[in-house]
């Protein structure tokens, strides 16, 4: 027994317990609620997995805020990842994939995270790995909700079916979280409003472009490297 609780502590010190606890109860009860919604409601599953991408997407500011460990954010990305191909094969949480289409978008979306985390974390700026993904959290989450909701004027790129409402969302959330964070850390408030406005631009021009899912890993990568770039260089 002093053995197992010698290498409990040594992976996982009293110190990373309270961040691991509410990391982990925030993510059950965005599946959980998910779930319930899903299963309980007339809400359509498309709605249902919006629900999980911005709630789940939100988990890299707690990443962030309480200084959790990569090899941490990475584990669960991966672990994330394996459950979405798992239900992508097994309907085991339509939930994450109820959308009445083919999309592997809810593991490309984990795997992105593992990677912005795996990239920027160890270079001591996490926050360019929150605004990958908060572009992707909260852009593309807006845009299909806004985009369903309000969409009156639809418009198609290479046999994608979109909306200038959702698109103008997408574009102005992009915006909006990119700035946001960036000001946190940047006194440049013009290059911060620059930077925020082409994050934007290209982060919707992709979602716009994509098939399949994949906007869910080109989107966060591309804007956190380009946010990178046009800070630092």
């Amino acid at each position: 027994m002093s053995d197992s609780l010698f290498w409990l502590k040594s992976w996982f010190p009293v110190s990373l317990w309270f961040p691991l606890s509410v990391v982990s109860l925030f993510l059950l009860s965005i599946l959980l609620l998910a779930e319930g919604l899903s299963r309980f409601t007339s809400m359509s599953g498309e709605l249902t997995r919006k629900v999980v991408h911005i709630g789940t997407g939100n988990v890299i500011l707690l990443a962030w805020w309480l200084n959790i460990p990569p090899i941490l954010g990475i584990s669960a990305a991966v672990i994330a990842g394996c459950i979405a191909l798992i239900s992508f094969f097994l309907p085991i949480l339509p939930s994450i994939n109820s959308v009445g289409r083919r999309s592997l978008g809810t593991f490309f979306y984990a795997l992105s995270i593992g990677i912005l985390i795996a990239w920027f974390w160890p270079l001591g700026q996490p926050q360019y790995a929150v605004i990958g993904i908060l572009v992707m959290t909260w852009g593309d989450g807006m845009a299909a909700v806004i985009g369903q909701q309000f969409g009156k004027h639809p418009y198609q790129i290479w046999g994608n079916n979109k909306s200038w409402e959702g698109s103008l969302a997408m574009m102005l959330m992009s915006f909006l979280v990119t700035s946001w964070v960036l000001l946190t850390t940047v006194d440049n408030h013009g290059l911060v409003w620059l930077t925020g406005l082409l994050v934007a631009i290209m982060a919707t021009s992709l979602e716009t472009i994509s098939k399949l899912g994949i906007d869910n890993l080109t989107v966060p990568l591309a804007s956190a490297f380009l946010a990178y770039l046009m800070i630092n260089f």
